[in-house]
């Protein structure tokens, strides 16, 4: 069977052959040296993404199964590449059993979610042993760290292919090489990677869609990785997201979530342009989609024309996810967040100002290298000041090549465990008494499906991201309907149908 034969999807052929003679090494190692500079060189854009004929009907005949740990970004990744392999002529699987091409789609922001892929890594190499045609790739941001590509060259021999987060769009030649070559096929490129427009994608359902419009982090956060991961910052042109926005809208999309690994310093890096997120908010509210929101931002990238934007309400929704990560400025400074505690506090109180019926998170880190109990118990007390609805707590963990990971870790784990734990308890009150106002009252939710514990139940969130279960025809699935909540939980609202908003209205 010739290669032409092979790639058109026909029966796979094994490696006996070493075709690898026929490629050039493409493998550098991810250098977090090479990360940190943040050259001026312009950003490419390109925006006649297609599949190379030569690589037509690659898949036919084969399936794709693709696993994603992490945040939101990498499930954007994920619809990407799926988008790629449909385009290949693969069907997608929801089962390692049958899949043809496995991907992992990997997370590297704390050390628990690498030592999960590498715990699936192993469940996977008894498949390999019985399906030697099997492709096992390892994706994402693992793959952007020398220490973790070195780990897999060295003990993983399963896997077949590792590549990185800048050259997702390379995919197809990723794979025709891994078919073809005996050895593990490695592309991952620590230069910043450009940006590609057209992409296909297979999106995730029909009533929530994310929208990237910014890749990477300038900010180096002394325990934070990604910036090496992931790049430099770089925007997405204002006229493509609004295209990609108004196409979701006419596909019936009710809600949109705006991307990126620090979203509120989108065009900070167009040149001669004062283009930032406020002003692309104002243009996205005028579209018609019912809800628009955000995430991630950043304290120190939040300005007072976004405050005022988000202001103006509509369909921009009054919750905003604002990472503190701790209540001290002396750890702040440690961190490198660059702003205090009282700069924190000043942006809530401005927030609160412009937007009264503010919903509030966070993100938080307890034990950080040289935490005092003191420094904890002010993170404690910014909570309280606060008053945030709901709060993503870490221990926190080293990561290799990061400023804090030479630090001392000098902060026992019981003690971490302990102020984790006391610091719950504060987030599960603030909670549990966040949800009791809502006891009585009429909020409209968009329903997302059946709820996990019960199939005869639906769920859905209210536009502060409150989960809401009630019982409902399932034909208002995808719409946004009216719940009267009839018992407030510390986690979720339980309410009775009353009706689709007018505008949604359809045949029950």
């Amino acid at each position: 069977m010739n290669e032409e034969q092979r790639l058109a999807g026909q029966a796979p052929a094994t490696k006996e052959k070493d075709y690898s003679h026929y490629f050039q090494s493409v493998y550098t190692p991810p250098s977090l040296k090479d990360a940190k500079k943040r050259g001026k060189e312009a950003i490419s854009y390109h925006d006649d993404f297609e599949i190379d004929e030569h690589y037509s009907g690659m898949g036919i005949g084969r399936k794709f199964y693709i696993r994603t740990f992490g945040c939101q970004m990498n499930e954007h990744d994920t619809e990407v590449m799926a988008g790629i392999f449909v385009g290949l002529g693969y069907e997608p699987t929801d089962t390692v059993k049958d899949a043809d091409v496995i991907l992992l789609n990997t997370c590297a922001i704390r050390e628990n979610a690498e030592n999960k892929v590498f715990g699936e890594l192993g469940h996977l190499k008894s498949l390999k042993r019985e399906r030697p045609d099997l492709l096992i790739g390892v994706c994402g941001c693992m793959s952007q760290e020398e220490s973790v590509v070195k780990k897999i060259l060295k003990t993983y021999d399963q896997v077949d292919m590792v590549f990185g987060t800048h050259n997702i769009h390379r995919l197809p030649a990723i794979l025709r090489e891994a078919y073809l070559s005996k050895e593990m096929v490695v592309e991952v490129w620590s230069k910043e990677g450009d940006i590609i427009e057209n992409l296909p994608r297979v999106r995730k359902g029909n009533i929530k869609g994310w929208v990237n419009i910014m890749y990477g982090c300038d900010k180096f956060c002394t325990y934070c990785i990604v910036p090496y991961t992931r790049g430099k910052e770089r925007s997405r042109r204002p006229e493509d997201i609004i295209l990609e926005v108004r196409q979701l809208a006419a596909a019936g999309y009710q809600e949109i979530t705006l991307l990126g690994q620090n979203v509120n310093a989108y065009g900070k890096d167009f040149e001669n342009e004062t283009y930032r997120l406020g002003d692309l908010m104002d243009e996205l509210r005028k579209i018609d989609i019912p809800r628009i929101r955000f995430t991630t931002s950043h304290p120190r990238d939040f300005d007072d024309h976004l405050i005022e934007v988000l202001a103006k309400g509509g369909n921009l929704v009054n919750h905003i996810h604002l990472p503190v990560q701790s209540g001290s400025s002396e750890i702040l400074k440690l961190m490198s967040r660059k702003y205090t505690r009282e700069h924190f506090l000043n942006l809530v109180s401005k927030i609160k100002q412009a937007i009264p019926n503010v919903t509030l998170t966070t993100d938080i880190i307890v034990g950080f290298p040289n935490e005092t109990e003191e420094q904890f118990q002010e993170t404690i007390s910014l909570y309280n000041e606060v008053g945030f609805d709901m709060a993503f707590t870490y221990i926190y963990s080293p990561r290799e090549g990061t400023p804090a990971a030479k630090m001392t870790d000098n902060v026992p784990m019981e003690v971490k465990k302990d102020r984790l734990q006391r610091l719950n308890k504060v987030v599960n009150d603030f909670s549990a008494a966040g949800m009791k106002p809502y006891q009585g009252e009429i909020v409209n939710v968009l329903v997302e499906g059946v709820s996990k514990r019960n199939k005869e139940v639906l769920s859905g969130y209210t536009e502060k991201s409150k989960l809401v279960n009630f019982r409902a025809p399932a034909n208002v699935i995808g719409k946004i309907v009216q719940v009267r909540i009839t018992q407030a939980k510390s986690w979720s609202l339980d309410g009775e149908f009353i009706g689709i908003k007018e505008k949604e209205k359809v045949m029950l």
